[in-house]
Formats: C-alpha cells, sequence, structure tokens
C-alpha cells in the first residue's frame, strides 16, 4: 500500500510543478494515469508536498528559486494593497514550493466580510467571485484576479479568501510538520530577504 501511494505521490507530484494542478486534482489524475481504482487510497498533503520538493530538487534547481522569488514578490504587493484586511500569505509560495505555473493564495480577515470586495471594486481591480472550501473545511468567500508579474513577465493568478477577523486564532496553529501553515506581512518580508542573491 506504502508502494502505491508513493507511486501516486511521484506522479501528482509532477503534475504540481509541470503542470500547475492543485494537489487534489494532481492526486485523483494520477490515480486514473496509474490505471489504479478510483478507491484506492490516497497520499495525504503533506506526503505530496514531500514528493513536489524533491521533484523541484531534481528537475528544477537552477529555475525554481527565481520563479519562487518573483512570485512572493507579487504577493507581497498585493498583501501591502490589502493591509487593511490583515493579509496572510499560505500555500505553496509561502512553503516554497512554488513554480511560475502556482497561484498565490491570500487569506484576508476581515471585520466586515464584503469590505475587501469593496475596496477591490473601489480600486477598479476586476475579479472573479466564488466560493472554496477554507483551512477549516467550511465555505469562504475568494476573489481572485490576474495579476502581471513583472519578474515572470505573465500574469498569474490571486486569490484573496476572505475569513472573518475572529478566525485568524486558528489560522495560525502549526501544521502537521509543526510549521506556520501561514505568514503576515513581516513575516513575507523576512522570507524576500532571506531569499535574496
Amino acid at each position: 500500500m506504502d508502494t502505491v501511494k508513493s507511486e501516486i505521490s511521484s506522479v501528482a507530484a509532477r503534475m504540481v510543478v509541470e503542470e500547475g494542478l492543485e494537489f487534489g486534482p494532481a492526486k485523483r489524475r494520477a490515480v486514473k494515469q496509474l490505471g489504479l481504482p478510483g478507491r484506492t487510497a490516497l497520499p495525504g498533503n503533506d506526503e505530496i508536498e514531500d514528493a513536489v520538493v524533491e521533484y523541484i530538487s531534481v528537475f528544477c534547481a537552477d529555475t525554481q528559486p527565481g520563479e519562487l522569488l518573483a512570485l512572493r514578490r507579487l504577493a507581497l504587493v498585493w498583501m501591502e494593497r490589502m493591509a487593511l484586511f490583515r493579509p496572510y500569505l499560505g500555500g505553496a509560495v509561502w512553503h516554497g514550493t512554488a513554480t511560475r505555473l502556482s497561484d498565490i493564495y491570500i487569506q484576508l480577515f476581515c471585520d466586515d466580510s464584503k469590505s475587501a470586495e469593496i475596496s477591490l471594486i473601489d480600486h477598479q481591480v476586476d475579479y472573479e467571485p466564488r466560493t472554496v472550501t477554507g483551512f477549516n473545511g467550511e465555505s469562504v468567500e475568494a476573489l481572485s484576479v490576474h495579476a502581471f508579474c513583472p519578474d515572470l513577465n505573465e500574469e498569474v493568478g490571486v486569490h484573496l479568501l476572505v475569513y472573518d477577523r475572529d478566525d485568524v486564532r486558528g489560522a495560525l496553529r502549526p501544521d502537521v510538520k509543526g510549521r506556520t501553515p501561514r505568514g503576515d506581512m513581516a513575516a513575507v518580508r523576512r522570507l524576500l530577504h532571506d531569499q535574496q542573491p
């Protein structure tokens, strides 16, 4: 069983890095590609992330650090724009596994759930509202924009996930690997400072 999960993790990791898929869809496609039954036990996200790290170290070691730096810079720009709403960076850009195909995920912790959306409207930012699954499994509103990334010379998806202000307490609990699952603007600035060549 562990061998099957390892195979799924490897194939899914390649899809995450090379195609920009999220972990869930990558796992399901990996099962299909490997010709496994639909009810095959899937590896956890932490196993996929480990496989992604390994894949990047083998196949993308020369390009990924620069792409990650570019995405973190763009994330900070958006965090500064949305500073009123207590932004935290999460996902692959925060954890360091992002490539040029990765989207940026920023969680906003608002007093009023509509205030972030109103801010985008006031600044004439085109966005697409949708509902996604939040970090506690609940439905949250996501405001998705296409932002030009000068360092990559292409557009990147930036997703602003809107939470209640009180949700920030649960958002900072360490993950299964003992890491902080997201970081505020000061933390992102430290990452950028540490990552400078």
